[in-house]
């Protein structure tokens, strides 16, 4: 019998796991919106870090490409009266809700048709239309607020959720700890969604922790947890899933916690791999082996559902629209310099 501690070890592995996934139990139509939402983040993402290499974005990026799968599978089970919390690497997580591709990239350039009119940027995102209430720049400072959306959620008697989205390296923060407890004894609907990609900014977990596996902290809160190779779409969307649901029935708060890896450095378009510690660029072509668009795609087509024809024309429509959106984004107007105060200040 497998322990959780073997389980961490083969996931954080660069070599394991990367064959193709099993896709039993969702169908062509489900499997397809999956691979299509992974490919539309992964160019969106690609698309900002060329354009913050080429200088077209003035303030930092910090990018998820190869962590596609998990907004994707964790989405599949939400509404958009449910309410999502980002931190500072969120772009998939609120694209994967449905977010409008040119306003985001206007916001990340800081134009007047961006989702927060230019004023957030990268890492303050928001689209209340979809379900995303907030991203920040401040380690775990979303996570309770997300209790408080589950705390609301339970005395008004919905059956709303919320999620609280978070990196290994949050969870070094006292107000992830706080916030465990908070929710569970308050048997508040939120989701813990942890994507343990093992280096916080710069520093692998073995020089900060003394086990990767950050659900231990669940375990220490009686609360309920699963965890789930980041790189699989399927896997994360059947647990979340089941934890989802569980929230909504009434039964209190539960912790996913996926591991995963970032293809690019802690911010911007750079490999990192000079900066840190256990970061080899021979683990990193490891992990693109990984690549859960990949492993999705592959055992699809192994199943007839989709052609290599096909998967390159998706890819094709959807860089067109992507490339369409950026330009349209790159030529909207900036905001007024006096719009500032009147978008910050009341009544100035």
């Amino acid at each position: 019998m497998h322990t959780n501690d073997d389980v961490v070890k083969s996931l954080i592995n660069p070599k394991s796991n990367n064959e193709p996934i099993v896709i039993e139990g969702f169908d062509k139509n489900e499997l397809l919106n999956f691979l299509k939402s992974m490919i539309k983040i992964r160019l969106v993402e690609t698309k900002l870090a060329s354009g913050r290499k080429d200088g077209f974005i003035g303030g930092p990026v910090h990018l998820g490409v190869g962590q596609e799968a998990v907004a994707v599978g964790v989405s599949y089970s939400l509404t958009n009266s449910d309410k999502v919390f980002g931190a500072h690497r969120s772009h998939s997580h609120i694209l994967a809700l449905g977010t409008d591709v040119r306003k985001l990239f206007a916001e990340i350039l800081g134009k007047n048709t961006g989702l927060s009119k230019g004023m957030g940027g990268s890492m303050h995102l928001v689209d209340e239309s979809v379900g995303f209430y907030g991203s920040v720049p401040i380690v775990a400072g979303t996570i309770p607020l997300a209790v408080g959306a589950g705390m609301a959620s339970r005395l008004q008697n919905t059956s709303n959720i919320a999620i609280a989205y978070l990196g290994d390296g949050a969870c070094e923060e006292g107000v992830f700890h706080e916030s465990l407890n908070l929710a569970r004894i308050q048997k508040d609907p939120v989701i813990f969604v942890v994507e343990n990609n093992m280096f916080a900014s710069h520093m692998y977990w073995d020089q900060r922790q003394p086990s990767a596996r950050m659900s231990r902290f669940a375990e220490a809160n009686s609360i309920p947890y699963k965890i789930v190779d980041g790189n699989n779409v399927v896997s994360i969307a059947n647990d979340s899933k089941m934890l989802i649901e569980r929230a909504r029935s009434g039964s209190g708060p539960a912790l996913l916690e996926v591991f995963t890896y970032r293809w690019y450095g802690h911010v911007d378009w750079r490999d990192d791999i000079d900066v840190g510690v256990c970061r080899s660029l021979a683990d990193v072509n490891d992990w693109k082996l990984k690549d859960p668009i990949k492993r999705l795609f592959l055992a699809m087509q192994k199943e007839n559902i989709i052609s290599t024809e096909m998967y390159e024309k998706i890819i094709s429509d959807y860089q067109k629209e992507i490339d369409n959106a950026w330009k349209q984004a790159i030529n909207d107007p900036y905001p007024e310099p006096d719009e500032l105060k009147r978008r910050v200040y009341k009544n100035v």
